[in-house]
Protein backbone atom coordinates (compact mmCIF):
# COMPACT_ATOMS: atom_id res chain seq x y z
CA UNK A 1 0.00 0.00 0.00
CA UNK A 2 1.41 3.50 -0.95
CA UNK A 3 1.27 5.65 2.13
CA UNK A 4 -0.09 9.48 1.15
CA UNK A 5 0.87 12.60 2.52
CA UNK A 6 -2.21 14.50 4.34
CA UNK A 7 -1.48 17.18 1.20
CA UNK A 8 -2.95 14.87 -0.83
CA UNK A 9 -5.42 12.55 1.55
CA UNK A 10 -7.45 15.67 2.43
CA UNK A 11 -9.52 16.86 -0.99
CA UNK A 12 -12.69 18.87 0.58
CA UNK A 13 -12.67 21.41 2.77
CA UNK A 14 -14.03 19.92 6.39
CA UNK A 15 -15.92 23.09 7.27
CA UNK A 16 -17.82 23.98 4.26
CA UNK A 17 -17.56 20.83 1.83
CA UNK A 18 -15.42 22.65 -0.89
CA UNK A 19 -13.23 21.38 -3.41
CA UNK A 20 -10.92 24.59 -3.22
CA UNK A 21 -8.80 23.20 -0.34
CA UNK A 22 -5.30 24.28 -1.28
CA UNK A 23 -2.12 23.21 0.34
CA UNK A 24 0.40 25.32 1.31
CA UNK A 25 3.38 23.56 0.66
CA UNK A 26 4.36 23.78 4.52
CA UNK A 27 1.86 22.62 7.34
CA UNK A 28 -1.77 23.63 6.35
CA UNK A 29 -4.48 23.58 4.19
CA UNK A 30 -6.63 26.61 3.03
CA UNK A 31 -10.40 26.83 1.96
CA UNK A 32 -10.67 29.29 -0.68
CA UNK A 33 -14.13 28.97 -0.26
CA UNK A 34 -14.75 29.85 2.96
CA UNK A 35 -10.85 31.14 4.20
CA UNK A 36 -10.57 28.72 7.07
CA UNK A 37 -6.81 27.13 7.43
CA UNK A 38 -6.71 23.12 8.61
CA UNK A 39 -3.01 22.63 10.03
CA UNK A 40 -0.72 19.41 10.31
CA UNK A 41 0.16 19.03 13.51
CA UNK A 42 2.81 16.60 15.27
CA UNK A 43 1.19 13.67 16.96
CA UNK A 44 2.72 13.20 20.42
CA UNK A 45 3.90 9.75 21.23
CA UNK A 46 6.49 8.00 24.14
CA UNK A 47 9.45 5.59 24.10
CA UNK A 48 10.50 3.96 27.10
CA UNK A 49 13.82 3.13 27.73
CA UNK A 50 14.44 0.02 30.19
CA UNK A 51 17.06 -1.78 31.23
CA UNK A 52 17.91 -4.82 33.63
CA UNK A 53 20.38 -5.58 36.31
CA UNK A 54 22.68 -5.90 33.82
CA UNK A 55 22.33 -2.85 31.44
CA UNK A 56 20.64 -4.91 28.48
CA UNK A 57 18.05 -2.08 27.24
CA UNK A 58 14.25 -4.21 26.38
CA UNK A 59 13.17 -4.54 23.00
CA UNK A 60 9.61 -5.03 21.71
CA UNK A 61 8.69 -7.04 18.30
CA UNK A 62 5.91 -5.08 16.56
CA UNK A 63 2.98 -7.16 16.11
CA UNK A 64 1.12 -4.89 13.75
CA UNK A 65 1.90 -2.73 10.79
CA UNK A 66 3.63 -0.33 10.46
CA UNK A 67 7.02 -2.63 10.67
CA UNK A 68 5.32 -5.60 11.51
CA UNK A 69 7.98 -8.09 12.69
CA UNK A 70 10.85 -6.02 13.24
CA UNK A 71 12.63 -4.33 16.71
CA UNK A 72 11.14 -1.37 18.82
CA UNK A 73 10.90 0.05 22.03
CA UNK A 74 7.81 -0.21 23.91
CA UNK A 75 5.51 3.18 23.98
CA UNK A 76 2.75 4.50 22.11
CA UNK A 77 0.47 7.49 21.05
CA UNK A 78 -0.59 9.97 24.03
CA UNK A 79 -4.13 9.98 24.40
CA UNK A 80 -6.42 13.11 24.24
CA UNK A 81 -6.16 14.72 28.12
CA UNK A 82 -2.78 12.37 28.70
CA UNK A 83 0.53 13.59 30.05
CA UNK A 84 3.73 12.19 28.48
CA UNK A 85 4.52 10.54 31.35
CA UNK A 86 1.23 8.69 31.99
CA UNK A 87 1.10 7.69 28.42
CA UNK A 88 4.71 5.88 28.83
CA UNK A 89 3.24 4.04 31.84
CA UNK A 90 0.36 3.32 30.54
CA UNK A 91 1.70 2.01 27.36
CA UNK A 92 4.07 -0.28 29.30
CA UNK A 93 1.42 -1.61 31.27
CA UNK A 94 -0.22 -2.53 28.00
CA UNK A 95 2.52 -3.79 26.02
CA UNK A 96 4.63 -5.73 29.13
CA UNK A 97 2.73 -5.95 31.54
CA UNK A 98 5.06 -3.69 33.89
CA UNK A 99 4.48 -1.07 36.40
CA UNK A 100 6.93 1.79 35.62
CA UNK A 101 8.08 3.03 39.50
CA UNK A 102 8.75 6.28 37.80
CA UNK A 103 10.46 8.00 34.13
CA UNK A 104 12.34 10.80 33.32
CA UNK A 105 12.59 12.80 30.39
CA UNK A 106 15.69 11.71 28.17
CA UNK A 107 15.31 13.47 24.76
CA UNK A 108 12.96 13.50 21.89
CA UNK A 109 12.93 12.75 17.89
CA UNK A 110 10.57 13.50 14.93
CA UNK A 111 9.26 10.55 13.07
CA UNK A 112 6.58 9.77 10.33
CA UNK A 113 4.36 7.11 11.08
CA UNK A 114 2.80 5.13 8.08
CA UNK A 115 -0.90 3.76 8.95
CA UNK A 116 -3.61 2.59 6.82
CA UNK A 117 -2.20 4.46 3.29
CA UNK A 118 -1.47 7.78 5.59
CA UNK A 119 1.58 9.32 6.91
CA UNK A 120 1.03 10.76 10.35
CA UNK A 121 3.86 12.84 12.03
CA UNK A 122 4.48 12.67 15.23
CA UNK A 123 7.03 14.01 18.37
CA UNK A 124 8.61 10.52 19.98
CA UNK A 125 9.13 12.10 23.27
CA UNK A 126 11.92 9.42 25.08
CA UNK A 127 11.68 8.57 28.65
CA UNK A 128 14.03 6.37 30.82
CA UNK A 129 12.05 4.17 32.80
CA UNK A 130 12.64 2.64 36.30
CA UNK A 131 10.73 -0.95 36.72
CA UNK A 132 11.75 -2.95 40.36
CA UNK A 133 10.43 -5.94 39.44
CA UNK A 134 10.29 -8.00 35.76
CA UNK A 135 8.22 -10.90 37.00
CA UNK A 136 5.33 -10.38 35.28
CA UNK A 137 7.37 -9.11 32.26
CA UNK A 138 5.25 -10.70 29.23
CA UNK A 139 4.55 -9.44 25.60
CA UNK A 140 1.14 -8.00 25.24
CA UNK A 141 -1.08 -5.16 23.03
CA UNK A 142 0.83 -4.18 20.41
CA UNK A 143 4.10 -6.22 21.30
CA UNK A 144 3.96 -9.79 19.49
CA UNK A 145 7.25 -10.73 22.01
CA UNK A 146 9.80 -8.87 24.07
CA UNK A 147 13.32 -9.73 25.44
CA UNK A 148 16.31 -7.73 26.74
CA UNK A 149 19.15 -6.90 24.37
CA UNK A 150 22.79 -5.48 25.01
CA UNK A 151 21.68 -2.22 22.67
CA UNK A 152 25.79 -2.01 21.26
CA UNK A 153 24.50 -5.46 19.77
CA UNK A 154 21.41 -4.59 18.31
CA UNK A 155 21.83 -4.53 14.35
CA UNK A 156 20.06 -1.02 13.03
CA UNK A 157 18.86 -2.87 10.33
CA UNK A 158 16.55 -5.11 12.35
CA UNK A 159 14.69 -1.61 13.75
CA UNK A 160 11.54 -0.67 11.79
CA UNK A 161 10.57 2.42 12.86
CA UNK A 162 13.20 5.87 11.83
CA UNK A 163 12.95 7.15 15.23
CA UNK A 164 13.89 4.28 17.18
CA UNK A 165 16.89 3.51 14.88
CA UNK A 166 18.09 6.86 15.46
CA UNK A 167 17.40 6.88 18.82
CA UNK A 168 19.31 3.41 18.99
CA UNK A 169 21.92 4.13 17.22
CA UNK A 170 22.67 7.50 19.55
CA UNK A 171 22.57 5.20 22.29
CA UNK A 172 25.55 2.61 20.85
CA UNK A 173 27.72 6.09 20.26
CA UNK A 174 26.63 7.40 23.53
CA UNK A 175 28.95 6.59 27.25
CA UNK A 176 26.22 4.67 29.90
CA UNK A 177 26.36 7.42 32.01
CA UNK A 178 24.30 9.82 30.42
CA UNK A 179 21.16 7.63 30.68
CA UNK A 180 22.58 7.76 34.74
CA UNK A 181 22.10 10.60 35.59
CA UNK A 182 18.29 11.07 34.49
CA UNK A 183 16.72 8.69 37.50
Amino acid sequence: MKSTHPSQALQFCPFCGSKNFIWDNVKSHTCLQCGNKLYVNAAGATIALIYNAEQELLFTTRKHQPAKGTLDLPGGFIDIGETAEQCVKREVKEELNLEVRECSYYTSLPNTYEYKGLTYFTIDMVFVCKVDDFSSLKAGDDAADCRFLPVAKVPLSDLGLNSVRTLVHRLQISSPDQLDNKL
